[in-house]
């Protein structure tokens, strides 16, 4: 897909992998809607951003886990836009607590229903229109949905359930719509504290956490490729080798 003139949206796009993410496309002169979920502020700031690489964009306050919602920002995106061409599932949470006997039904819930659930929301919204523009989706998973990780059960259930709805998709909407996941190891997003980033560093052969603009530069590689579909790209610096 030539990215150039086309209109995406990433959820969760005000900040962090989401930030850079929208700044990939934009610099690639894709046209950007950012969705977020409570602060508008940088959301707004990160709109700024994009709108001086030359692109449209805009941002609209949406939880994608409810459907209506979902339904009503793709929706306003084709009112602003015209259309929608690729669709980026970045929202996600991690949780409180990571052990099971810590982890109550509610928080439970709460994350399945953010990464999972939002994640086919989006998806289901957007199928009929991704159909229509040849789109495509890249959905962000993690390495916890095929190691389990450090974060929670909770959080490694859902990362691994979006790498599930990732090969179900790309079957069920080819040749139409390519749907491809990412399964980054840990990412350097600002929130890791600096000994937290010196544990997660040391796991890994490159002795770093990604950057931001790494997770970036994949996705750019999925949307720019035509025939990769039904794909689950680890982007965590050898770690799997040891």
């Amino acid at each position: 897909m030539e990215l150039q003139g086309k209109n995406a949206i990433v959820t969760g796009g005000n900040r962090g992998i989401g930030r850079a993410i929208s700044l990939a496309l934009a610099n690639k002169g894709a046209n950007l809607a950012i969705s977020f979920y409570k602060n508008e502020k940088q959301a707004q700031h990160t709109v700024d951003d994009l709108k001086e690489t030359g692109v449209k964009s805009m941002k609209i306050q949406t939880d994608v886990r409810d459907f209506d919602q979902v339904k009503n920002m793709i929706d306003s995106v084709k009112r602003t836009l015209g259309s929608v061409d690729i669709l980026v599932n970045n929202a996600g949470i991690s949780g409180s607590n990571p052990a099971v006997s810590d982890i109550a039904l509610e928080e439970w819930n709460e994350v399945i229903n953010v990464n999972l659930t939002g994640v086919f929301n989006c998806c289901k919204a957007a199928e009929k229109e991704l159909r229509k523009t040849k789109g495509k989706v890249v959905n962000i998973s993690s390495i916890a949905g095929k190691m389990g990780g450090t974060i929670g059960c909770h959080y490694a259930a859902s990362k691994a359930g979006v790498i599930g709805l990732t090969f179900a998709l790309a079957q069920e909407l080819a040749p139409q719509v390519t749907v491809n996941a990412i399964a980054p190891g840990p990412v350097d997003t600002g929130l890791l504290t600096p000994e937290k980033k010196k544990q997660l560093s040391a796991l890994t052969p490159f002795g770093r956490v990604a950057r931001p603009e790494e997770i970036a530069h994949t996705v750019i590689y999925l949307l720019e490729n035509d025939y990769v579909s039904g794909e689950v790209v680890d982007v965590n610096a050898g770690r799997y080798v040891d």
